[in-house]
C-alpha cells in the first residue's frame, strides 16, 4: 500500500524523549477505496517513520476497508490543541497524550470510559504507575503506550580511580560514593540541579510520602509532611556534592553538556542523555555507565517519577470499536516489544523488559520502572507545572531558608491550584 509523508523542521534529540521538547510535525497516511478513515494523533519522537508504515499496514491487514492517518504533532502547545479537538467533537479517533496530562482531558468529558475493557487489554499487567496515571477517580480513561524515567549515568573512569568497585546499592552508600567522588578539587560527584522535582519526587515517594494528597475530591499540598522533609534534607545532601546552582534546572544550563565539559562522576538523566554526552565529548564514548537511582532497601530501585505515554480514545467520533482496535494492537505484547527494542522504551508490562537485553541504560531504565509512581491525578496539575511552587521550594532551601515554613508555603500553593482557587 503506498504512503505519503509531510515533514517539517527537526527533533532535538529523540533519545531525550519526554525530557525534552519535541519540534517539527509530519504526516503520514494510507489509502483505501471505501473512504472509512482512522485518524490517529501521534507525537514527534514517539515512533520512527519506519514503525509507523509498519504499524499502519499490520492494522490495515487485518481490517480490510479501514484506512488509517497517522498525524504527527509536536509536543510544544499540545494540551491546546487536544482540548480544542476534544471540544470539537470533529478530531481524530485515537490519541497519544503525555501521562501527566489525562485528567485535564478527562475534564472535557469527552474522553471515553475504558474501564470496562481493562481486562481485555491485559490491565492486570500494565506498570502500575503508567496504568495508574491514566486513571481519573478510578475510572480508566488511558491506556499505557509506553514508559520512560530517570536513571544514573556515571564515569565508570572515576568511579575506578575512586576505588568504587560497583554501583551503589542503597541510598546511603550512594551520598558516601558522591562524596568521594566530590574530589580531587575541579571534580563533582554529581551535578544535581537545584530545581529537578522530578528527583525530589522519587526521594518524597521512596519515604512514604506524596506530593499531595486528595479527599473528597480536594487537594492537599504535602511537602510539609515529614516523609517529604526527609525527602528535601536527602536531597539538599546528595546536591551538595557538585557545583549546580540552586536555582538551575535540567535545560538551563544544560545538564548533558554541563557533564560532557567537565569533571563530573555522574548525572540524573534519561538514558538517551549519555548519546548527547558522547556526541558533545567523544573522548567519554566507552566511559559512561548506568544505575537506577539507589532506593532505601539494598539492591530495590527507588521510587522515580515515571513519565511516558497513553493512548485516549475521544468519545463519540464515529469509529469506536476501530479505534479500540488500533490501541489494542498498539498497546499488545508484539508492538510493545518491537517498540521498546528500536526506541528504547520501557514497555507497559514488566514481562516484556526482556525486548531491552543488551541495552544497559535501558535496562537500568526498567528495573526502575517497577518503583514508579505518577503525579496527583489534577485537572490542574498542568497550571502548577507551568509556575511550579515545588522548585521554587527547593531553591529557597537550598540557599538556606528554613526547610519546614518554605514547604509550608509551597504546600498551600499545591492546595490553592490543584482545587483550582488560586
Amino acid at each position: 500500500m503506498p504512503f505519503s509523508f509531510r515533514r517539517r523542521g527537526a527533533v532535538r534529540a529523540l533519545a531525550l524523549a519526554l525530557s525534552s521538547a519535541l519540534l517539527a510535525a509530519c504526516g503520514l497516511i494510507g489509502e483505501s477505496d471505501d473512504g472509512r478513515t482512522l485518524t490517529v494523533w501521534l507525537m514527534e519522537g514517539s515512533l520512527t517513520d519506519g514503525l509507523t508504515r509498519d504499524l499502519v499496514r499490520d492494522y490495515e491487514a487485518q481490517h480490510p476497508g479501514v484506512e488509517v492517518e497517522v498525524v504527527v504533532q509536536q509536543w510544544p502547545g499540545i494540551d491546546r490543541k487536544v482540548t480544542a479537538a476534544l471540544r470539537s467533537g470533529d478530531g481524530p479517533d485515537v490519541i497519544e497524550v503525555g501521562n501527566t496530562q489525562v485528567a485535564q482531558y478527562v475534564q472535557t468529558g469527552k474522553v471515553q470510559n475504558l474501564t470496562v475493557r481493562m481486562m481485555d487489554l491485559g490491565s492486570d499487567e500494565w506498570l502500575p504507575a503508567l496504568g495508574a496515571s491514566g486513571q481519573v477517580d478510578g475510572f480508566q480513561y488511558g491506556v499505557p503506550f509506553y514508559a520512560a524515567n530517570r536513571v544514573v549515568v556515571y564515569r565508570k573512569d572515576l568511579f575506578e580511580a575512586a576505588g568504587i568497585d560497583s554501583p551503589p546499592r542503597t541510598r546511603d552508600a550512594w551520598l558516601t560514593a558522591t562524596a568521594a567522588l566530590d574530589s580531587p578539587p575541579g571534580q563533582q560527584g554529581i551535578y544535581l540541579p537545584g530545581r529537578n522535582w522530578y528527583v525530589l519526587a522519587g526521594f518524597v515517594w521512596d519515604e512514604g510520602g506524596r506530593l499531595a494528597d486528595e479527599r473528597s475530591g480536594r487537594w492537599s499540598g504535602a511537602l510539609d509532611t515529614p516523609q517529604a522533609l526527609r525527602a528535601m534534607d536527602f536531597y539538599r545532601e546528595l546536591q551538595s556534592h557538585g557545583e549546580a546552582p540552586p536555582a538551575s534546572d535540567e535545560a538551563n544550563p544544560d545538564q548533558e553538556q554541563v557533564f560532557a565539559e567537565g569533571r563530573v562522576a555522574q548525572l540524573i538523566t534519561v538514558p538517551g542523555g549519555a548519546r548527547l554526552i558522547t556526541d558533545a565529548n567523544p573522548d567519554l564514548k566507552g566511559k559512561l555507565g548506568f544505575f537506577p537511582v539507589p532506593g532505601e532497601k539494598p539492591g530495590e530501585p527507588c521510587a522515580v517519577f515515571t513519565g511516558g505515554s497513553v493512548l485516549i480514545m475521544p468519545d463519540g467520533e464515529g469509529l469506536d470499536e476501530e479505534a479500540y482496535a488500533f490501541v489494542k494492537l498498539l498497546s499488545g505484547d508484539r508492538w510493545q516489544r518491537r517498540i521498546a527494542g528500536e526506541m528504547s522504551y520501557v514497555p507497559n508490562k514488566a514481562r516484556l523488559a526482556g525486548a531491552l537485553d543488551g541495552d544497559p541504560g535501558a535496562e537500568a531504565m526498567a528495573r526502575a520502572a517497577e518503583h514508579g509512581h505518577t503525579v496527583p491525578a489534577s485537572p490542574s496539575w498542568g497550571t502548577l507545572e507551568a509556575d511550579n511552587p515545588i522548585t521554587r521550594y527547593m531553591t529557597a532551601v537550598l540557599r538556606g531558608e528554613a526547610k519546614r515554613p518554605a514547604a509550608q508555603r509551597a504546600s498551600a500553593t499545591i492546595s490553592r491550584v490543584l482545587n483550582g482557587t488560586g
